[in-house]
């Protein structure tokens, strides 16, 4: 377990991460993360909850135009 403390950065509050919690999360300047409410509190994770109903709307289309899809490809 990392330990981070809550500081004053300018009119808002936020904390520092570590370098090997951003190594642990493969984030770096710039990067956005995600604070997610679950049963067990909130997680920070680099990914977006909602990615995998993105990709399972993907994938219905891929497979719905796989033939055009497959044409374009060529």
């Amino acid at each position: 377990m990392l330990e981070v403390k809550v500081t004053a950065i300018g009119n808002s509050m936020g904390i520092v991460l570590p370098k090997e919690a951003l190594s642990k999360l493969n984030a770096g300047k710039g990067d956005v993360l995600y604070l997610v409410e679950g049963p067990e509190g909130l997680t920070l994770t680099p990914y977006k909850t909602d990615f995998a109903e993105q990709m399972e709307a993907a994938e219905h289309v891929m497979k719905k135009y796989r033939n055009a899809l497959r044409e374009l490809a060529k």
